[in-house]
Protein backbone atom coordinates (compact mmCIF):
# COMPACT_ATOMS: atom_id res chain seq x y z
CA UNK A 1 0.00 0.00 0.00
CA UNK A 2 2.84 2.77 1.21
CA UNK A 3 4.46 2.24 -2.54
CA UNK A 4 1.42 2.50 -3.93
CA UNK A 5 0.41 5.80 -2.57
CA UNK A 6 4.47 6.85 -3.03
CA UNK A 7 4.02 5.98 -6.88
CA UNK A 8 0.60 7.99 -7.32
CA UNK A 9 2.38 10.94 -5.31
CA UNK A 10 5.49 10.63 -7.40
CA UNK A 11 2.78 9.95 -11.13
CA UNK A 12 0.81 13.34 -10.03
CA UNK A 13 4.06 15.62 -9.36
CA UNK A 14 6.34 14.34 -11.85
CA UNK A 15 3.87 14.26 -15.02
CA UNK A 16 1.62 16.68 -13.84
CA UNK A 17 4.31 19.13 -13.66
CA UNK A 18 6.27 18.07 -16.41
CA UNK A 19 2.90 18.95 -18.81
CA UNK A 20 3.52 22.03 -19.38
CA UNK A 21 7.43 21.50 -18.66
CA UNK A 22 6.95 20.23 -22.00
CA UNK A 23 4.58 22.34 -23.64
CA UNK A 24 7.16 25.59 -22.66
CA UNK A 25 10.04 23.39 -24.22
CA UNK A 26 9.36 25.72 -27.49
CA UNK A 27 10.91 28.35 -25.98
CA UNK A 28 14.39 27.41 -24.86
CA UNK A 29 14.81 25.88 -28.36
CA UNK A 30 14.60 28.66 -29.99
CA UNK A 31 17.12 30.00 -27.81
CA UNK A 32 19.57 27.63 -29.05
CA UNK A 33 20.90 24.43 -28.06
CA UNK A 34 22.66 25.84 -24.62
CA UNK A 35 19.09 26.91 -23.47
CA UNK A 36 17.54 23.36 -24.60
CA UNK A 37 20.28 21.26 -22.55
CA UNK A 38 19.99 23.53 -19.79
CA UNK A 39 16.44 23.39 -19.71
CA UNK A 40 16.38 19.88 -19.54
CA UNK A 41 19.04 19.80 -17.14
CA UNK A 42 16.54 21.15 -14.62
CA UNK A 43 13.91 18.84 -15.65
CA UNK A 44 16.50 15.85 -14.78
CA UNK A 45 17.21 17.32 -11.51
CA UNK A 46 13.46 17.74 -10.61
CA UNK A 47 12.82 13.84 -11.88
CA UNK A 48 16.19 13.03 -9.24
CA UNK A 49 14.11 14.91 -6.83
CA UNK A 50 10.96 13.92 -7.31
CA UNK A 51 12.30 10.11 -7.30
CA UNK A 52 14.18 10.67 -4.10
CA UNK A 53 11.62 12.72 -2.32
CA UNK A 54 8.21 10.99 -3.28
CA UNK A 55 9.75 7.63 -4.06
CA UNK A 56 12.64 7.05 -1.82
CA UNK A 57 14.88 5.84 -4.66
CA UNK A 58 18.53 7.35 -4.58
CA UNK A 59 21.37 6.16 -6.58
CA UNK A 60 24.93 4.76 -6.40
CA UNK A 61 27.50 5.14 -8.69
CA UNK A 62 30.65 2.99 -9.28
CA UNK A 63 33.87 3.35 -11.35
CA UNK A 64 35.00 6.04 -13.30
CA UNK A 65 33.99 8.07 -16.45
CA UNK A 66 36.99 9.16 -18.83
CA UNK A 67 37.01 13.21 -18.89
CA UNK A 68 37.22 13.07 -22.48
CA UNK A 69 34.08 12.66 -24.92
CA UNK A 70 32.70 8.64 -25.35
CA UNK A 71 30.37 6.16 -26.08
CA UNK A 72 28.46 5.05 -23.45
CA UNK A 73 27.03 2.02 -23.81
CA UNK A 74 24.32 1.37 -20.43
CA UNK A 75 21.66 -1.50 -19.83
CA UNK A 76 17.76 -0.51 -20.12
CA UNK A 77 15.67 -1.31 -17.56
CA UNK A 78 13.35 1.89 -16.89
CA UNK A 79 13.00 5.97 -17.81
CA UNK A 80 15.12 6.53 -14.72
CA UNK A 81 18.37 5.64 -15.99
CA UNK A 82 17.70 8.09 -19.48
CA UNK A 83 17.23 11.51 -17.21
CA UNK A 84 19.98 10.16 -14.77
CA UNK A 85 22.74 9.47 -17.42
CA UNK A 86 21.40 12.98 -18.95
CA UNK A 87 22.38 14.49 -15.07
CA UNK A 88 25.84 12.51 -14.39
CA UNK A 89 27.43 12.96 -18.12
CA UNK A 90 26.38 16.42 -18.32
CA UNK A 91 23.92 16.67 -21.20
CA UNK A 92 24.97 13.75 -23.97
CA UNK A 93 23.22 13.14 -26.94
CA UNK A 94 21.34 10.25 -26.70
CA UNK A 95 20.40 7.44 -29.41
CA UNK A 96 16.71 7.39 -29.66
CA UNK A 97 14.46 5.75 -31.57
CA UNK A 98 12.55 7.49 -34.30
CA UNK A 99 9.19 6.25 -33.42
CA UNK A 100 9.68 8.71 -30.19
CA UNK A 101 11.14 11.52 -32.20
CA UNK A 102 7.94 11.46 -33.42
CA UNK A 103 5.82 12.43 -30.53
CA UNK A 104 4.73 16.16 -31.62
CA UNK A 105 6.31 18.87 -29.58
CA UNK A 106 8.78 16.85 -27.83
CA UNK A 107 10.26 15.13 -30.83
CA UNK A 108 10.71 18.31 -32.02
CA UNK A 109 12.99 19.51 -28.85
CA UNK A 110 14.43 16.37 -28.68
CA UNK A 111 16.00 16.85 -32.11
CA UNK A 112 17.03 20.09 -31.27
CA UNK A 113 18.40 19.07 -28.02
CA UNK A 114 20.89 16.80 -30.54
CA UNK A 115 18.97 13.23 -29.86
CA UNK A 116 20.54 10.91 -32.22
CA UNK A 117 17.57 8.80 -34.42
CA UNK A 118 18.33 5.88 -35.04
CA UNK A 119 15.08 4.17 -37.64
CA UNK A 120 16.27 0.16 -37.85
CA UNK A 121 13.92 0.12 -40.50
CA UNK A 122 15.71 3.18 -42.42
CA UNK A 123 17.92 2.70 -45.45
CA UNK A 124 21.39 3.04 -45.63
CA UNK A 125 21.59 6.91 -46.39
CA UNK A 126 19.26 7.27 -42.67
CA UNK A 127 22.29 4.81 -41.23
CA UNK A 128 24.82 7.65 -42.61
CA UNK A 129 22.97 10.45 -41.17
CA UNK A 130 22.74 8.65 -37.94
CA UNK A 131 26.87 8.91 -38.12
CA UNK A 132 27.12 12.12 -38.79
CA UNK A 133 25.02 13.09 -36.16
CA UNK A 134 27.00 10.94 -33.66
CA UNK A 135 30.44 12.16 -35.31
CA UNK A 136 29.02 15.70 -35.20
CA UNK A 137 28.31 15.68 -31.19
CA UNK A 138 31.69 14.02 -30.48
CA UNK A 139 33.39 16.58 -32.54
CA UNK A 140 31.03 19.28 -30.15
CA UNK A 141 32.35 17.74 -26.93
CA UNK A 142 29.43 16.05 -26.19
CA UNK A 143 29.34 12.44 -25.11
CA UNK A 144 26.99 9.72 -26.88
CA UNK A 145 24.75 7.03 -24.92
CA UNK A 146 23.24 4.48 -26.12
CA UNK A 147 21.55 1.35 -25.16
CA UNK A 148 22.44 -1.16 -26.70
CA UNK A 149 20.17 -4.07 -26.52
CA UNK A 150 17.96 -1.82 -28.41
CA UNK A 151 14.62 -1.57 -25.69
CA UNK A 152 14.03 -1.64 -21.94
CA UNK A 153 14.68 -5.14 -20.22
CA UNK A 154 13.45 -7.00 -17.40
CA UNK A 155 15.95 -7.35 -14.78
CA UNK A 156 18.06 -10.72 -15.67
CA UNK A 157 17.72 -10.46 -19.28
CA UNK A 158 20.48 -10.58 -21.57
CA UNK A 159 19.53 -9.90 -25.14
CA UNK A 160 22.01 -9.69 -27.62
CA UNK A 161 23.37 -6.15 -28.89
CA UNK A 162 21.88 -4.46 -31.77
CA UNK A 163 23.44 -3.81 -35.03
CA UNK A 164 23.52 0.18 -34.45
CA UNK A 165 26.06 -0.09 -31.78
CA UNK A 166 28.86 -1.84 -33.75
CA UNK A 167 28.42 0.67 -36.40
CA UNK A 168 28.91 3.83 -34.01
CA UNK A 169 31.81 2.22 -32.63
CA UNK A 170 33.16 1.68 -35.53
CA UNK A 171 32.23 4.96 -37.33
CA UNK A 172 32.95 7.09 -34.33
CA UNK A 173 36.50 5.65 -33.44
CA UNK A 174 36.95 6.42 -29.22
CA UNK A 175 36.29 4.58 -26.63
CA UNK A 176 32.87 2.74 -25.16
CA UNK A 177 32.31 2.79 -21.39
CA UNK A 178 29.59 -0.07 -20.60
CA UNK A 179 27.29 1.16 -18.14
CA UNK A 180 25.69 -1.77 -16.01
CA UNK A 181 22.33 -0.65 -14.05
CA UNK A 182 19.64 -2.49 -11.75
CA UNK A 183 17.16 0.30 -11.58
CA UNK A 184 14.14 -2.66 -12.68
CA UNK A 185 14.29 -3.83 -9.09
CA UNK A 186 13.07 -0.36 -7.79
CA UNK A 187 11.09 0.70 -10.97
CA UNK A 188 9.09 -2.01 -12.90
CA UNK A 189 7.72 -1.69 -16.03
CA UNK A 190 4.27 -2.29 -14.62
CA UNK A 191 3.16 -2.12 -10.93
CA UNK A 192 4.40 0.69 -7.72
CA UNK A 193 7.38 1.55 -7.63
CA UNK A 194 9.67 0.80 -4.82
CA UNK A 195 12.02 2.31 -2.27
CA UNK A 196 15.64 1.48 -2.64
CA UNK A 197 19.13 2.56 -4.17
CA UNK A 198 19.89 2.32 -7.63
CA UNK A 199 23.55 1.29 -8.90
CA UNK A 200 25.19 2.67 -12.29
CA UNK A 201 28.55 0.63 -12.19
CA UNK A 202 30.83 2.67 -15.16
CA UNK A 203 32.87 -0.42 -16.46
CA UNK A 204 36.49 -0.61 -17.85
CA UNK A 205 36.63 1.55 -21.32
CA UNK A 206 36.97 -0.49 -24.22
CA UNK A 207 39.41 1.12 -26.74
CA UNK A 208 38.10 1.30 -30.33
CA UNK A 209 39.79 -0.66 -33.13
CA UNK A 210 38.78 -3.83 -31.67
CA UNK A 211 37.36 -6.37 -34.01
CA UNK A 212 33.19 -6.45 -33.65
CA UNK A 213 32.70 -9.98 -32.05
CA UNK A 214 35.42 -8.96 -29.18
CA UNK A 215 33.98 -5.11 -28.85
CA UNK A 216 30.71 -6.75 -28.60
CA UNK A 217 31.68 -9.03 -26.17
CA UNK A 218 33.40 -6.92 -23.72
CA UNK A 219 30.25 -4.46 -23.92
CA UNK A 220 27.76 -7.11 -23.00
CA UNK A 221 29.57 -8.16 -20.45
CA UNK A 222 30.43 -5.00 -18.59
CA UNK A 223 26.63 -3.78 -18.92
CA UNK A 224 25.44 -7.11 -17.53
CA UNK A 225 27.62 -6.95 -14.56
CA UNK A 226 25.01 -6.42 -12.11
CA UNK A 227 22.95 -9.22 -13.54
CA UNK A 228 22.41 -11.65 -10.73
CA UNK A 229 23.98 -9.93 -7.79
CA UNK A 230 22.35 -8.90 -4.60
Amino acid sequence: MIAWLRTLAFMLVFYGLSVPIVLLVPIPALIGQRALIAYAHGWAVFHRWAARLLLGIDTRIEGKRPSEPALYAAKHQSMFETLELALMLNGPALVMKAELARIPIWGWAARRYGVIVIDRAGAAATMRQMMREARGAIDAGRSIVIFPEGTRVRPGERPPLRAGFAGLYRALGVAVVPVALDSGRVWPRKGAKRAGTVTFRFGEPVPPGLPRAEAEARVHAGINALEGEG
